[in-house]
């Protein structure tokens, strides 16, 4: 058996190369999804009161802290929340079906096609989303239908991580990928701020191309406009990587069978690779709490400090210029000092920024420092976990182990909308939702304290 992580023929010597490019291209334009759909747009158009009864915003008029409007606001976060718990339930009992499928059987390009797919569907399909309260159901149910097969998408594309890189430079093309999201969230933001979100000094207007903000008319476009930069951006991965070779490629089992493949493999990790193991649920938690912020930080941003939609907006193209700068300098960090390293001092940093943002009242200045010092830790969670699990995995195991990566991950990932959700339920005030994902963060730093770094062996 090769070393685990070791690169196949087609593995380039250095994040530069053609493959690696067209690969990260696929991360470059998913900022599509994650920055415009779940983090800065669409769910703070959502969580706007544009989706609050009428009568109440009349009420209100300028008083943006009238407790009535405030309940109604939280009532349509915690609705968030609540779809995307589900969608994450959804994830859990499916990936293992998913992951089987990408496990060596030589498909892996197919099902990212499908599911990539699937994801620009369901992003194209929320410009009927209007900004009225009748629309608010169809727009959560949209965006939990994108997470679903945005995380179904992502157990393939990781497994190709292992096609377009060496053991030597693994940590620096996935921190090359993850940079290369980050910096294509900043690219598509500002055009989606000049030509559809920016006023212009025109209070019905979005952008330069003057679009009508009547009904959230801008931002419906804006996502729109969204879909098909992800579609075109996905399309290199498809067609410039190698597929896996032939003769790694595994017996297909149908979807029941798949869990009892699922359910091999899990006891031969228990038997001699406990530490991946104990990494898949360190790494499913802190991912969860990891989400959180995604998912709630615009919202914070918006209901707690005030910021305008176009503020938000600013604050994410500043936001992704940390996480992309840091993401692919932590790569080289990554492939000298070892991914959890990495991994565990940026939960920490996490883990104390998190709870600044709880003690600052509601001072924007403050929320930009905090907000940006935390782009610093993000990104080099995520690449760094995504090179630990590339490291330690036996060749031609990866997208059998990706899947499982994805189940362990979604089988917990009600945890950050749940808790979110309790917070701000219990309390009324969504700052406090930050609590939750605080305490998610450390308990994932503390399960991945003791996680060792030793190759696994399956049998």
């Amino acid at each position: 058996m090769s070393s685990p992580g070791a690169g196949p023929s087609t593995a380039t010597d250095a994040p530069t190369r053609r493959p690696v490019l067209a690969w990260a291209l696929w991360d470059w334009g998913s900022a599509a999804f994650n920055a415009v759909v779940t983090t800065f747009v669409f769910s703070t158009y959502l969580s706007s009161s544009l989706f609050v009864d009428p009568a109440i915003v009349a009420a209100a008029g300028d008083d943006d802290k009238n407790p009535a409007l405030v309940r109604a606001l939280a009532a349509n976060a915690s609705l968030v929340g609540l779809a995307l718990m589900v969608a994450g339930v959804v994830i859990a009992l499916l990936a293992p079906v998913l992951g089987q499928r990408s496990d060596g059987t030589g498909r892996r390009k197919l099902w990212l096609g499908i599911n990539t797919g699937m994801v620009v569907l369901a992003m194209a399909a929320m410009v009927f989303v209007e900004g009225t309260p009748g629309y608010l159901v169809l727009g959560a149910t949209l965006l939990a239908v994108g997470n679903v097969f945005f995380e179904f998408a992502g157990v393939n594309y990781n497994a190709m991580l292992h096609q377009v890189s060496t053991r030597e430079n693994v940590g620096r093309v996935s921190g090359f990928g993850w940079g290369m999201g980050y910096v294509g969230g900043i690219v598509l933001l500002l055009l989606l701020l000049v030509l559809f979100i920016q006023g212009f000094g025109d209070t019905t207007t979005g952008g330069l191309l003057a679009v009508s903000k009547e009904a959230g008319l801008n931002v419906r476009l804006a996502v729109l406009a969204s879909a098909v930069w992800f579609a075109v951006f996905a399309i290199p991965v498809l067609v410039r990587v190698p597929e896996i070779a032939p003769q790694k490629r595994r017996v297909r089992v149908g979807f029941f069978g798949s869990y009892a493949v699922l359910w091999r493999t899990l006891r031969s990790l228990w038997r001699d690779s406990r530490q991946v193991l104990l990494f898949l649920v360190a790494s499913a938690v802190f991912r969860d709490g990891l989400a959180g912020v995604f998912t709630f930080g615009a919202i914070i941003a918006a209901q707690v400090f005030g910021f305008s939609s176009t503020q938000v907006l600013y604050f994410a193209v500043a936001a992704n210029v940390v996480a992309g700068i840091s993401t692919i300098a932590a790569g080289t960090l990554d492939d000298r000092f070892g991914p959890k390293r990495v991994i565990v001092v940026s939960l920490g940093g996490l883990i104390v920024l998190g709870t600044v943002i709880l003690l600052i009242g509601t001072s924007q200045p403050l929320f930009w420092a905090a907000g940006l010092a935390l782009g610093l830790f993000v990104g080099p969670i995520q690449a760094a976990s995504r090179t630990f699990l590339t490291r330690v995995t036996p060749e031609g195991r990866e997208g059998e182990i990706f899947g499982l990566y994805a189940t362990t991950g979604r089988a917990v990932s009600f945890l950050a909308p749940g808790l979110f959700t309790l917070f701000v339920g219990v309390t009324g005030d969504t700052r406090l939702g930050i609590l939750g994902i605080v305490l998610i963060l450390a308990a994932g730093l503390a399960l991945m304290l003791p996680v060792s770094s030793k190759p696994a062996t399956i049998h």
